[in-house]
């Protein structure tokens, strides 16, 4: 099993990397060493997600820089400073709405930025075999499957929006410095990740909250386009696996063998909130509004991550039913959280925290 003293987690202030750090600091890790949090701040990015882990943890074992992935020249500074044997990638543009309307962020933040950061781990680790880059990905690099069948690590990669054409790009990237400089990596593509800390721009948070405030729940097309819904902290659990003893080169998908018609999602999630704010699931249905769907909307997406448990010994630990209840509990005890975040309120906390970083 491979130990690391000092982590460095790109995007560590955003939904999956705030809580990979919350993890992390965690008795269920068993990490013993740093971690170093590489962020820009964009809207995604919220230094609020680790406020605990400031107050207990800053300039002990936990770092941050606020800087953009995409400075070469900084990232070979940042791997000298704090001696950084792993790097979790996870900074990344992720909206697939955001890549349709504005497609060129998503090149550079997630192409150039993957590139930045493998070349400074070329450039500084040279020979060594002591460290590695975990790059994380997403199952949308597959595309759309049909009514049947699953991803596995070896299908082949059709990209359907600008985002997973860019995330396709970046996971051939890394698995080119493999191949062509025998660069230590490994890379995990997983499904739908849902729980706290995610941006209230994506469907679950989206549709807790216009619940709470009555608004309407807008749906898709016929609302049938499935997904393989993955709670965040089990995704997390599985990367920190990998990470120790997932084969250098090779890739593992990450799923919650957990298929939800979004829909059937929207109407469980009626049935959730509607408990927790006592009140009928009648009136919260009630708003659910078909609306047009998007262009390229993939059908399916299911992932088998047969070689993950099998390979490495993962499951599972949060059904859906509670991880859904645990989200929905989170976001209702979090208003304020969301509330700044939606008002931009926590745009100007940011800079007056972070602009001299």
């Amino acid at each position: 099993m491979r130990a690391y003293k000092n982590i460095l987690v790109t995007g560590g202030a955003g939904f999956i990397g705030s809580n990979f750090i919350h993890y992390m600091f965690s008795p269920s890790s068993g990490f013993k060493g740093n971690i170093i949090n590489l962020d820009k701040l964009t809207y995604a990015g919220n230094p609020l997600n680790l406020e605990e882990i400031e107050k207990k943890e800053k300039g002990k074992r936990y770092f941050f820089e606020h800087a953009d992935i995409c400075d070469l020249e900084n990232n070979i500074k940042l791997l000298e400073k704090y001696n950084i044997d792993a790097i979790v990638h996870l900074a990344a543009e992720s909206h697939v709405d955001r890549s349709i309307h504005g497609p060129g962020a998503f090149v550079k933040t997630n192409i150039l930025g993957t590139y930045s950061l493998i070349e400074a781990c070329r450039t500084i680790w040279k020979n060594r075999k002591d460290v590695l880059f975990h790059h994380v990905s997403t199952d949308e690099v597959f595309g759309s499957l049909g009514q049947e069948g699953f991803f596995i690590e070896s299908t082949s990669y059709d990209p359907r929006s600008p985002y997973s054409a860019s995330k396709a790009s970046s996971d051939h990237l890394v698995m080119s410095y493999y191949h062509t400089f025998d660069l230590p990596v490994t890379m995990t593509n997983c499904s739908n990740n849902y729980g706290p800390y995610q941006f209230p721009e994506k469907l679950i948070p989206v549709m807790i909250y216009n619940m709470i405030e009555r608004k309407p729940l807008p749906v898709y097309g016929d609302g049938k386009n499935i997904r393989d819904w993955l709670y965040v902290e089990d995704h997390n659990s599985a990367v920190w696996l990998v990470m120790q003893k997932g084969n250098i080169g090779e890739s593992y998908n990450i799923g919650g063998d957990n298929e939800w018609e979004n829909i059937h999602l929207v109407n469980t999630l009626c049935d959730i909130v509607a408990r927790e704010i006592s009140v009928v699931p009648e009136e919260l249905k009630s708003l659910i509004t078909y609306v047009k769907d998007r262009p390229g909307h993939d059908r399916r997406y299911a992932i088998d991550c047969n070689k993950l448990k099998n390979d490495l010994g993962w499951k599972q630990s949060v059904t859906f039913k509670k991880g859904l209840e645990k989200t929905v509990k989170w976001y209702i005890e979090n208003q304020k959280w969301a509330q700044s975040i939606r008002s931009g309120d926590y745009l100007k906390w940011m800079d007056t925290n972070y602009k001299e970083r």
